[in-house]
């Protein structure tokens, strides 16, 4: 399996499976090493503060069976940092290491995933697994096709954060749609005042509640329902992002679109340009004297063009599929056999991706930004070598 590394300077490499370890349980091994995921941190700076609570609190945004909107499944998530940290929680430059221990994986639950393993799960990965990977492909709990595998990323994106934080880069998603019932335009202080105020995380308290009540009501039928994130970078400085196959606008959508069940990215107004005049689509500029840095009047673009950073927020938004893994009887094909059926498939599921994909999403995009920064410093410190007083403004 390739693809498992992000990144060009600041690099994330990932690793471990939905029930990693479930195969491997003997008492000649701690609980702890049966099996899970693990993140290994590159282009770190040194003597970055990285503390085993920050790393937990991004965690615990998306750890799993902490109310009715998320599976049952009951892992702790619990997050272990074994290198790259040394005194005083500081970094010493080396990569950092980290590992999250699976502890959910009883026999019974991989015995339930045993069952269903020879059909094809209707929206999941199962298939297109099998084509590549034969007899071989891991069927418990969807292997690294499954949710479980984001909780790496976040890790690795509570890094990122550290660093950023030092920036004055902050970077916040939440959502703004559930099965259609949408919020209302959602600011960054609105989003920040209300930050997990909710269940699912939707800053329109009044909307949140009527999104609430209609997916308990899909998850009490059995059914699933998918919805929109939406990421906003604020304080991101311009000029981050190369113009043709690196637009940062590329980098993050590739980010995002890796993430399991995210199906769709837009930048700003996205496919509302498609109804716009140019007269309508263009942020216009002006020179503030109080910032000494130009500006724009709006931001349709999403503080991006040409795939660089205008220095306004950075606005995305990513459509989320329904969970695959429903409740109810569907057509499908057991796979070993040859034969269309109709089965129900029995295992632990969300119904809904978004209460727990959005820290997903911050990650992403916070990894993608700082590796951009390092790509246009070391830029610009070459061209500041060569040529002096190149940046005009």
């Amino acid at each position: 399996m390739m693809g498992n590394t992000f990144g060009r300077l600041f690099r994330v490499t990932t690793c471990g499976e939905s029930y990693g370890g479930g195969f491997r349980k003997s008492l000649d091994i701690p609980k702890e090493l049966y099996g899970g995921l693990i993140t290994i941190v590159d282009g770190v700076p040194p003597g970055i503060t990285i503390t085993p609570e920050l790393l937990q609190g991004e965690l615990d945004k998306r750890k799993p069976g902490l109310s009715a909107l998320s599976t049952p499944r009951k892992e702790e998530d619990r997050v272990y940092i074994f290198s790259g940290v040394m005194e005083n929680n500081l970094t010493t430059g080396a990569p950092i290491g980290i590992i999250i221990p699976n502890t959910d994986i009883e026999d019974r639950h991989i015995e339930q995933h045993r069952a269903n393993k020879d059909f094809i799960r209707p929206g999941q990965a199962s298939y297109t697994y099998y084509k590549k990977y034969g007899r071989f492909a891991d069927w418990a709990g969807a292997g690294r096709a499954s949710g479980r595998e984001t909780a790496a990323r976040v890790a690795a994106g509570a890094v990122a954060k550290a660093v950023l934080d030092l920036m004055g880069i902050d970077v916040i998603a939440y959502v703004t749609e559930s099965h259609g019932i949408k919020a209302g335009h959602i600011t960054y202080e609105m989003a920040k005042a209300n930050y997990r105020k909710n269940e699912l995380n939707c800053p329109d308290l009044e909307k949140a509640k009527e999104m609430i009540e209609d997916l308990l009501e899909v998850k009490a039928a059995g059914d699933s329902c998918g919805g929109v994130v939406e990421i906003i970078a604020k304080g991101v400085p311009a000029g981050l992002g190369e113009p043709v196959f690196d637009k940062l606008s590329a980098t993050i959508a590739h980010g995002l679109m890796s993430i399991g069940g995210v199906k769709g990215i837009e930048f700003g107004e996205g496919f509302k340009h498609a109804a716009m005049k140019g007269s309508e689509a263009n942020d216009t500029p002006w020179y503030d004297e109080e910032t000494k840095r130009v500006r724009f009047r709006t931001n349709k673009a999403g503080g991006l063009l040409g795939g660089i950073t205008t220095g306004e927020e950075i606005r995305i938004r990513a459509a989320v599929k329904p969970t695959p893994t429903i409740m109810l009887e569907q057509e499908t094909v057991n796979i070993r056999h040859r034969k269309n059926v109709v089965h129900r498939f029995t295992s632990r599921s969300d119904p809904s991706l978004c209460p727990r994909i959005y820290p997903v999403c911050e990650a992403m995009v916070r990894i993608a930004l700082l590796d951009a920064i390092y790509m246009a410093k070391a830029y610009e410190s070459v061209i500041n070598n060569i040529v002096p007083g190149w940046d005009m403004l």
